[in-house]
């Protein structure tokens, strides 16, 4: 559950304290447990972790006034407060250097339930890269994953559209306060982010967009994920940063190659050469993550992890589902996924053929519809 109205209160007002990071509010609260002893906490002792500036700035934050906003805020539906307590924050961000203390998000919690895949790149994509960026997130979403991204414009924007063609499984984390959208141009998009996936931020409402809050929340987004992919980067490209991130936290990294004369290919053969995995398609890229994609599968048969209502299938069904995702795959490919003989996939996908489940492609190739 996330946190009541009257248990956020201590939390919003230490998320307003100007110049407590996250570093120096967890080491506060390993200190004194609880955010209501840090606020009752005398200057002497709040001193011994943060500097007076910072511990006069503690001793005032319940008169902060926009504390009362943000519970008015939080009052709204689908609008929530996670901290380090509660089940829905995400327990892969505690492996994470810096884990926000306080995350306010707004949509579908259970998002945060998906297993996570980042998709990253640059601001300046080209019309290729961001037709790449959404096929990959429609496919990754498809098959039971969260798309992570940072809501920026080129290939992020991609990977959120994407992911909004599936089922709206997309997580973005954002630089500002969720009551501003940043890139103006993305009001539509995190619009639709809110009403089917989930917005994210470790700042409070009110906060603008400022030029260090970007790469800090690059942290996040490969924290949340079980593997990274670069679509398209120039050599300085902040998307780096989040690959370094995902590297560090002992993330998978993949990156898509591209013209040796693309200086947005660039980031990515840079990767590339430093051991990322080159990948053409998602298939290339789950075969890297069979835990998580297990995991995933589990999400992509239903929201309730069911066969659909309308199909009269028997339970030999489902495995075969499960395993097929939603690329177009083989026979032969489904069954050694699926640990089966070619004979009895064969006829199962008939069935499934028959019932609407799956469409026989001209390539000879099977594809789940639903």
């Amino acid at each position: 559950m996330t946190a009541t109205s009257e248990d956020s209160l201590p939390w919003i007002a230490l998320s307003l304290v100007n110049g407590l990071g996250s570093v120096t509010f967890c080491q506060l609260l390993l200190r004194f447990k609880q955010p209501e002893a840090i606020l009752a906490a005398s200057q002497t002792a709040l001193r011994e972790t943060v500097n007076a500036d910072v511990a006069a700035a503690i001793t005032h934050a319940l008169d902060n006034p926009r504390i009362a906003a943000i519970q008015d805020w939080l009052a709204q539906t689908d609008n929530h407060l996670l901290t380090l307590g509660d089940a829905y924050y995400p327990a892969r961000l505690l492996e994470i250097d810096q884990p926000p203390p306080v995350l306010y998000a707004k949509g579908n919690l259970q998002m945060l339930k998906r297993p996570g895949l980042a998709i990253v790149g640059s601001r300046h994509a080209t019309p290729q890269g961001e037709a790449t960026a959404e096929q990959f997130a429609e496919s990754l979403a498809r098959s039971g994953f969260a798309v992570v991204s940072g809501l920026a414009l080129g290939i992020d924007g991609a990977a959120h559209r994407g992911a909004l063609k599936a089922d709206g499984a997309t997580i973005a984390v954002v630089g500002t306060g969720l009551d501003i959208v940043y890139p103006a141009k993305h009001k539509a998009l995190a619009h639709q982010i809110a009403q089917y996936g989930l917005l994210l931020s470790e700042y409070p409402l009110g906060t603008p967009s400022l030029t260090h809050h970007f790469p800090r929340r690059n942290r996040i987004i490969s924290g949340l994920s079980e593997g990274c992919l670069v679509v398209e980067a120039n050599i300085d490209s902040g998307s780096l940063i989040t690959a370094r991130h995902a590297l560090e936290y002992g993330r998978e990294v993949f990156a898509i190659p591209g013209s040796i004369h693309s200086p947005v290919a660039k980031g990515c053969h840079a990767l590339i050469k430093q051991g990322a995995k080159l990948v053409e398609t998602t298939e290339d890229m789950l075969t890297e993550l069979p835990q998580a994609r297990r995991a995933a599968a589990a999400m992509s048969v239903s929201p309730n992890g069911s066969l659909p209502e309308r199909a009269n299938l028997p339970a030999e069904a489902s495995p075969i589902l499960v395993c097929m995702g939603f690329e177009p795959l083989f026979a032969e490919q489904i069954a050694a996924r699926a640990g089966l003989t070619p004979e009895s996939v064969s006829t199962m996908l008939t069935l499934l053929e028959l019932e609407g489940v799956v469409s026989h492609l001209a390539s000879g190739q099977f594809q789940r519809l639903v």
